[in-house]
């Protein structure tokens, strides 16, 4: 196990090197510390909240120095403290490795550090000097013996790595406080630059992603979480068209020959994703998709009232846009096998299906149901239809819908839209259990849906093959799962029937049947899902990598666009290494996680509390009579009004490895 020389976390100091082994508690398990990469022993790291030292010939001078480095370069210079303290901090650290008196002094240097992280206007300065303090406090006499050595700071390897709570929650990790910066000045044309670099789709994240990054917004410690997902909408809708391809053809590399060519099957966001991001690499990309039209799951699973297809069609256009081709009508399984792609000369394979075959409830009567039973995934499909006008679909009476997640409250929302007089929402567990997004369920109940919780259907009731209604049994909570929530049991004796003419079994999906065959060489999980390395995301077949839905099960859209960005970096190093690489970036982010070593708190910034800006929305009883969208986007005061609200909680986080970090290397 990774032994500590000595350190400072969370305002404990520790010395092993004295024969006290022990560890204050609250400090990072260390376990994980003893290798950056293959090889390559981690000597120190530094951070936001301390420092830990493994190697006690670490030179702690010339590591500060680094640290405050990169805050210099990365402050905003909108305040004193670190604008000018963390240069001036800098160079008075490395003047002790030159022949020459530095700008401070040591206790000069702990007064500028303490101005810093008492008055700056960020977490950037305010968190960057925290780990010198400590080391000046607790271990003053380590730096002094390497000042009194007068000699150059030693060339010391490691990497150095900026970051915010919001970015480390988004599964792209979007630079979420650097696209507000933009907004703040006035450069919304910027903004969507940053956004682009991650994934294309924009405009459809802005209406439809689930915002992990404002669940790990500092902000909402204050007062409200900052409105991250209304700003991106924003700046997508303000800037789209001609700048976002402006922009992305800025990104192009040289285009490759015309025999790296490499198919992506399945035109959702892991596809769409993947295909735009080799584009950019210069590949020669072509999309092939099941259905008639881009987006998959996004385009038929998502109603219009929350994501106009006009606007997803906009973002999925990027792709012929760059040179990318879409072909449609194309199911695997059907009309091509992974053999077929590789015999037509394509170098590599994406396998970006979705889940798009709904998961039935498995009780009597479920079966035999000819007539006003649906899976969500096939009642949303048929609204799809609906408003395209290609195929009408009328609801009348009641209808139950089962489930809990986003796609329920798309059923449900989609039906009262559709004609239902009454919608009921069964769900098994309690309401706060719900998986789906706090604002779908509360636009979803402020339009009249009727939720029962706490209700579990046991048998569909049937009249000559149609439905007229399901019973249920009422559950209870027991004790708390492996997954932290409370477990459910019926209860004897509570069934109820409940009338209905349509029920929709909204509980789950999966991989169409029949999309993946043996002889395509490619191992599935016990569930149907595709086998994959998680950490390249390769398959079982040389060649083959797979993302999304098909991969992990049903998941969010960001998700499936992060899929396609590692993707398109896997695919991109085994065309051009013939393996994928060790990227460092990757690796200090999963340190982060694994040792949980972001702070839960936020750096104190007297703030003024001052509540987040809504989007516009039409009235309840106006809307659910419609499939318009019902939000509109802010306007330019109102950004500007709540890009002022980001603290920008950047955070610096560094490492001092034994040898340098390979960038590219093979991923072992």
């Amino acid at each position: 196990m990774t032994s500590i020389a000595y350190g400072f976390w969370d305002g404990q100091m520790a010395d092993q090197r004295t024969g006290n082994t022990s560890l204050p508690a609250g400090w990072p398990e260390l376990e994980g510390f003893d290798f950056f990469n293959q090889g390559n022993p981690i000597r120190a790291f530094i951070g936001d909240r301390g420092f830990l030292v493994f190697d006690d010939s670490v030179c702690l001078i010339d590591a500060f120095r680094r640290q405050m480095e990169m805050a210099a370069q990365q402050s905003c210079g909108k305040c004193t403290p670190c604008r000018i303290g963390a240069p001036l901090i800098r160079d008075a650290l490395a003047s002790y490795g030159q022949a020459r008196p530095g700008p401070l002094d040591l206790d000069g240097i702990i007064e500028l550090a303490r101005q810093m992280t008492d008055s700056s206007l960020c977490g950037l300065g305010r968190t960057a000097p925290v780990a010198l303090l400590g080391a000046l406090t607790h271990f003053r006499t380590d730096i002094e013996a390497e000042i009194a050595q007068a000699r150059p700071l030693p060339e010391q390897h490691g990497m150095e790595y900026m970051t915010a709570p919001c970015i480390e929650a988004c599964p792209s990790k979007i630079n979420v406080p650097r696209y507000i910066d933009y907004i703040r000045d006035g450069k919304p044309s910027y903004s969507l630059g940053v956004i682009l670099q991650k994934y294309p789709m924009a405009a459809t994240c802005g209406r439809v992603c689930v915002r992990f990054c404002e669940m790990a917004c500092r902000r909402a410690l204050v007062d409200e979480a900052v409105g991250i997902k209304t700003l991106k909408r924003y700046v997508a809708d303000h800037q789209q068209g001609a700048n976002a391809l402006r922009f992305t053809r800025d990104m192009i590399s040289r285009p490759l020959p015309p025999d790296m060519r490499v198919a992506v099957v399945g035109a959702g966001p892991a596809g769409v994703s993947c295909a735009y991001h080799l584009l950019l690499h210069g590949y020669h990309v072509d999309i092939l998709e099941a259905l008639d039209e881009a987006g998959g799951m996004a385009a038929i699973g998502i109603p219009s009232y929350r994501l106009p297809k006009d606007v997803l069609h906009s973002e999925t256009d990027i792709i012929t846009s760059l040179g990318g081709r879409f072909l449609f009508g194309q199911a695997m399984g059907r009309d091509f096998g992974i053999d077929e792609l590789f015999a037509r000369g394509y170098r590599a394979v994406f396998l970006g299906l979705g889940c798009q075959e709904g998961t039935r409830m498995g009780v009597a009567g479920e079966d035999q149901a000819t007539s006003g039973y649906e899976t969500g995934i096939s009642f949303l499909l048929q609204v799809h239809d609906h408003i395209a006008g290609t195929r009408k679909t009328e609801l009348s009476g009641d209808v139950v819908v089962v489930g809990g997640g986003n796609v329920a409250m798309d059923c449900a929302r989609s039906a009262l839209r559709m004609g239902a007089e009454r919608v009921h929402l069964v769900y098994r567990r309690t309401r706060a259990d719900m998986p789906a997004d706090p604002s779908e369920i509360a636009a979803a109940e402020e339009e009249g849906v009727i939720f029962h919780p706490l209700l579990n259907p046991t048998r569909v009731l049937l009249a000559d093959g149609r439905v007229t209604g399901v019973e249920l049994v009422a559950m209870r909570q027991t004790e708390v799962d492996a997954k932290g929530r409370r477990g459910v049991e019926p209860v004897a004796g509570s069934e109820q029937l409940m009338h209905c003419d349509t029920l929709i079994a909204a509980i789950g999906q999966t991989v169409q049947s029949g999309a993946m065959r043996p002889e395509d060489g490619v191992k599935l999980t016990r569930w149907g899902w595709v086998e994959i390395n998680p950490f390249d995301l390769s398959t079982s077949r040389p060649g083959v990598f797979a993302g999304g839905d098909c991969a992990f099960g049903p998941s969010t859209l960001i998700h499936a666009m992060a899929n396609g960005l590692q993707a398109a970096r896997s695919i991109n190093d085994w065309l051009q290494l013939g393996h994928t690489s060790f990227f460092p970036r990757t690796h200090m982010r999963a340190l982060l996680h694994s040792r949980k070593l972001l702070a839960a708190d936020f750096a104190e910034v007297p703030v003024k509390r001052e509540y987040r800006v809504h989007h516009p929305e039409l009235d309840p009883e106006v809307r659910r009579t419609m499939f318009e969208e019902v939000e509109a986007t802010i306007s330019d005061e109102e950004a500007y009004r709540e890009a002022k609200r980001c603290l920008r909680c950047y955070r610096i986080y560094s490492v001092v490895t034994e040898r340098p970090i390979p960038e590219g290397a093979e991923l072992s």
